[in-house]
């Protein structure tokens, strides 16, 4: 972490920021940094979600005790504000309708670009008079480029593509370019409260949850078949809409033999289809086709076709790819040079050139998978990394 001069200190006193304080160690040492390089630093804690998990406790009101006691304990004041309306109505509804139509949608992404960098932004700019809001996500804001963290393993700029540099011009990321090793020293030097908190997972500001149980409150699933490509039923489902392509846990398939996997799904029918063995070729495809294109810099920076690297899932190694066309109703074309395993619509593809990421979009369809073509794959030595999580327990 860059050490700031005081004359630096002194220029930074003159700007005000607000931190988007979640009550996690990330976002209180994103306070801390600032308040160590001279800002005049104000925590916001935002309320987004209102009800009880299933034993009956409010993560929220633990969440802010810690964002109370990290603000006094270093010494900058604090405030609370709730968007549950705004979050039901631009991201939960959206998450719902999803599931409902058959997909795994990914509402870190939404939520970022509805919640986080829209109304929670304009409420620290527009009402309460900052310069800059700050988050503790492990990305970097370069010349209003949207960078990737210096830790790989905690990188989120996946989640903030649909970022433009307009409002990059407002934002700060204080922890971009620290390791998390770096983040958890630094909160035990200073004795923070939230120096051993474990990182937040689960759904975005509803935290974690018994998946089945807490989507059924809001969807009715209907039981069905599990089924090989050629029509062998294997056994039954709970509901096509838990399952997701690549999936291995939570099935309930046994018998001698590979893991089963989940290959696809035919949701007006209710079927999910099923195979063994985690290099299945029915799982991999080295094109797709996406949609609701979002370019950082707000307009397509690029000359088709277009070399560059891309993530079709978080976590994920980048992977080399190609934009070969985008068509008359904006839908992007897209050919990878190694195969992709569980592509999966409704999540996010994102590119990048070095460590800039240039925006996403959403992807629609995965091309003819390897079953289809008749294709062999060549996987050996490959190690997989970044499989779409299991959501189903």
């Amino acid at each position: 972490m860059r050490q700031f001069t005081e004359k630096e200190k002194e220029e930074n006193a003159t700007k005000t920021v607000v931190v988007g304080m979640s009550g996690g160690v990330d976002s209180s040492v994103s306070a801390l940094v600032l308040k160590e390089q001279g800002y005049n630093v104000i925590g916001l804690f935002m309320k987004n979600w209102d009800e009880k998990d299933e034993n009956g406790n409010c993560q929220a009101s633990k969440d802010y005790k810690d964002v109370v006691s990290v603000c006094e304990k270093i010494g900058i004041p604090y405030y609370s504000v709730e968007f549950i309306e705004e979050y039901r109505k631009n991201v939960f509804e959206d998450f719902v309708k999803e599931y409902e139509n058959g997909y795994t949608p990914n509402p870190d992404i939404l939520c970022n670009r509805e919640i986080k960098f829209k109304v929670f932004l304009e409420k620290a700019i527009n009402e309460m008079g900052a310069d800059f809001l700050a988050t503790g996500h492990y990305c970097q804001n370069k010349s209003n480029r949207l960078v990737k963290g210096r830790d790989n393993s905690k990188d989120q700029s996946y989640f903030l593509y649909t970022i433009k540099s307009s409002i990059l011009e407002k934002v700060l990321f204080p922890i971009g370019d620290l390791e998390k090793r770096e983040v958890r020293e630094i909160a035990k030097k200073y004795d923070l409260s939230t120096k051993d908190k474990k990182d937040s997972t689960g759904i975005c500001f509803i935290g974690e949850r018994n998946f089945k149980n807490f989507l059924g409150q809001y969807i009715h699933f209907t039981k069905g078949p599990f089924k090989t490509l050629d029509g062998e039923v294997v056994g039954e489902h709970t509901g096509s809409s838990y399952y997701t392509i690549g999936q291995r846990k939570g099935l309930g398939l046994g018998g001698p033999g590979e893991p089963w996997f989940v290959l696809k799904k035919d949701v007006e029918k209710n079927i999910v289809y099923v195979g063994r063995g985690e290099k299945h070729p029915a799982l991999y495809t080295d094109t797709l086709t996406a949609s609701e294109a979002s370019w950082v810099t707000g307009e397509k920076p690029f000359d088709l076709p277009f070399s560059c690297k891309a993530k079709v899932r978080y976590r994920q190694k980048d992977q080399e790819c190609r934009i070969d066309k985008i068509n008359e109703n904006g839908v992007l074309h897209i050919s990878f040079k190694e195969p992709q395993r569980a592509v999966t619509p409704r999540q996010s593809i994102v590119f990048y050139k070095d460590d800039v990421c240039l925006g996403g979009a959403i992807i629609e369809c995965p091309g003819p998978s390897y079953l289809d073509l008749g294709k062999s794959l060549h996987l050996e030595g490959r190690e997989e990394e970044g499989l779409q999580k299991n959501i189903a327990p």
